[in-house]
């Protein structure tokens, strides 16, 4: 394939890379997206209606329980080729960041350091009245789903939330700014099963070309992004990226 030769020379002579990843690659490891019907409780409800702070003050119950059990989908899921792919670039490339649209923790599980979360995760609760961080709730949630009553902090007794940004919540502004600094700097960007639809989060892509640097897209579908990418790889994250790596460093395979 020649693209993803390209690809592969473009990405073993990079210094710095950014990896963009968006609900695609996790999609692939059976974490369900926004757009997937669901099931049990919460098929009565649209899961957008969910993921706001006026849904979580109106009925804190539903809200948590809705989040809960996401959080136990995905921790009955597994890292896919891909993340592993995205973890062998970051070995490879000391001077590389993810830079994650996903609220999941698949690029930790696989092996990443640090990835920059745009959008907030599962993983990280908070007071929802002091925004102090509180510990992640253990056990499991049935396959139906449930109301649960959110914990309250141990410092204020608020209640906690999901450390997810909800619709009409701005972005993290230090995880922003560095997002935006690391795409101006990068000599490559992958984005990767990332909808090109979600801003601001959309823009990372366009800072990295506007400053010279190459954007490398992998996704099965086209995309707002395939005019910004200088190469456009159609596939799946778990198909294209261990290829990729292959090529681009053969002593790896």
């Amino acid at each position: 394939m020649v693209e993803v030769r390209e690809a592969a020379k473009v990405l073993s002579q990079a210094r710095r890379v950014v990896v963009f990843t968006g609900a695609g690659i996790s999609a692939e490891s059976g974490v369900p997206t926004f757009r997937d019907a669901l099931t049990g409780l919460w098929e009565r409800f649209d899961a957008q209606a969910l993921a706001t702070p006026q849904a979580f003050q109106d009925d804190p119950d539903l809200v948590w329980g809705w989040y809960e059990w996401r959080r136990t989908v995905i921790r009955r899921v597994h890292p896919n080729p891909g993340h592993e792919a995205v973890a062998a670039i970051e070995a490879r490339t000391p001077r590389s960041v993810v830079i994650t649209q996903n609220v999941d923790d698949l690029h930790e599980r696989a092996g990443s350091a640090g990835p920059l979360h745009l959008h907030g995760s599962l993983f990280e609760p908070r007071c929802a009245s002091c925004a102090r961080s509180a510990p992640v709730p253990g056990g499991e949630e049935p396959s139906e789903g449930r109301r649960l009553a959110p914990p309250r902090c141990e410092h204020c007794s608020g209640p906690v939330r999901p450390g997810v940004v909800w619709f009409g919540e701005a972005l993290p502004e230090q995880i922003l700014e560095t997002a935006v600094q690391e795409a101006t700097d990068c000599d490559v960007l992958l984005t990767i099963g990332a909808s090109g639809l979600v801003y601001p989060a959309a823009e990372i892509p366009k800072v990295a070309a506007m400053f010279g640097g190459t954007v490398i897209q992998v996704n099965p579908q086209p995309t707002p992004l395939d005019a910004v990418a200088g190469i456009n790889l159609h596939g799946t994250a778990a198909t294209i990226l261990p290829t990729l790596v292959a090529a681009a460093w053969p002593d790896l395979s």
